[in-house]
């Protein structure tokens, strides 16, 4: 049967989940505040990151996270006042840093995101985006091996997930890589990922292929859920009741208020995050990189190197601060000296962070009619084409070719 969905937000998962929709035979409606692709989906790193199983909570976090609040040189930043009201939410994220946690969480992610480059070719194939999903190598590049041992214990989660890698060093990393300087000696090079080489450009893409599919694109703001008894019939969009058959809540750090109206409290938190982009740079990596002691990203984009990484606590509505650009900078000062740029242009958005560091997709289970497809914290971009396929089935009435038990709303209640 056709259904009329419509989409709360239209980044990389609310599009994905509209163009699987259309395949399946459904009419769609977008609906956002910004616009396709103006958010987290413009402005994250860019990397498909399919063998990012590690969650950001590890063992330890508790006795490092102090430290490095204070530590101007460390990626984590926070806005002193927004504390209170963060820390009922940050208590209940750090109980999951545990070895525990973080294998649970990596079990739960690999289905979501371990397939991230052929997921997004499937979504791409026949719209016209095609051409920004460039498949790569990905790296995680220390000072030593030594270093990168330090780290065996996460990179083991990532062989249990099904990874491999080779380990390059000094003049093999040299010889694939020439721009990087003596202070990074070791390089783990993971095959079998992808970058997207212009985020913004490439949802915005996806989303107008929708819209020539037969889609509407609505820019607006969604207010409230209309509701005919339990079940979910439409929305509220500015001052217009929007009929449908069935919702889709994936407005990424913003979903909290209207899965409260579906039922559900999440705890969810933004991780503002930020990125610097450097165009004309007279070096470009050849593949993205993780430079692990800075715990940032240097991807390859069209005309343009973008660094990101870093994690504030500050929530929806303070100004971006400044020193977090000011450690990117210095930081890739530090991997790639000598480095120039024509210009420099700066961002800063709003990851959606769960408290346990898993993505909420599926049926809310007391509001029929409603799905949600949001919370991938660091892993939107990797994981939003399989979230948008698995909502689509779900609501097609097919059975998802993975158990969605671990992302359910229900799990919150």
């Amino acid at each position: 049967m056709t259904k009329t969905v419509a989409i709360v937000g239209a980044g990389i998962v609310g599009v994905s989940t509209a163009i699987w929709l259309q395949r399946e035979g459904h009419r769609v409606v977008l609906i956002d505040q910004r616009g396709p692709g103006e958010g987290t989906s413009h402005g994250n790193g860019g990397v498909l990151a399919s063998a990012s199983v590690v969650p950001v909570p590890v063992p330890g976090l508790w006795k490092m996270a102090p430290r490095m609040l204070f530590d101007p040189r460390q990626p984590l930043f926070l806005k002193w006042g927004y504390l209170p009201r963060l820390m009922p939410w940050l208590l209940r994220y750090m109980r999951h840093a545990t070895a525990e946690g973080v294998a649970t969480r990596a079990r739960a992610i690999a289905p979501i995101i371990g397939d991230s480059l052929n997921d997004h070719l499937a979504l791409a194939e026949g719209t016209g985006a095609e051409r920004f999903v460039v498949p790569s190598d990905y790296l995680y590049v220390y000072p030593t091996r030594r270093q990168f041992e330090a780290d065996g214990a996460y990179w083991q989660v990532r062989r249990e997930a099904g990874w491999d890698w080779d380990v390059l060093e000094d003049a093999d990393f040299t010889a694939y890589d020439p721009c990087f300087g003596p202070d990074l000696r070791c390089a783990v090079r993971l095959g079998g990922h992808g970058r997207i080489s212009d985020p913004g450009a490439y949802v915005k893409a996806l989303a107008a292929h929708v819209e020539r599919q037969g889609g509407q694109i609505l820019k607006a703001e969604v207010r409230d859920v209309v509701r005919d008894g339990p079940r979910v019939i439409g929305l509220r969009v500015g001052g217009e009741t929007l009929t449908c058959d069935a919702v889709v809540l994936a407005a990424g750090a913003w979903s909290a208020k209207l899965a409260a109206k579906l039922g559900v409290k999440v705890p969810l938190e933004s991780e503002r995050g930020y990125h610097l982009e450097l165009w004309e740079p007279s070096v470009m990596s050849k593949a993205p990189v993780m430079v692990a002691s800075g715990k940032f990203v240097a991807t390859p984009m069209e005309g343009r190197l973008r660094l990101a990484g870093i994690v504030e606590f500050g929530g929806l509505e303070a100004d971006p601060s400044r020193a977090p650009f000011a450690l990117l900078e210095d930081n890739i000062r530090r991997a790639i000296p000598g480095l120039t740029w024509k210009e420099k242009v700066e961002w800063m958005g709003h990851r959606p962070s769960m408290a346990d560091s898993l993505p909420v997709i599926g049926a809310f289970p007391d509001a029929p009619g409603a799905y949600a497809g949001f919370g991938h914290d660091h892993v939107g971009l990797t994981g939003g084409p399989k979230t948008g396929r698995l909502l689509a089935q779900a609501i097609s009435g097919r059975m998802p070719n993975i158990d969605l038990a671990p992302y359910s709303p229900g799990r919150f209640q």
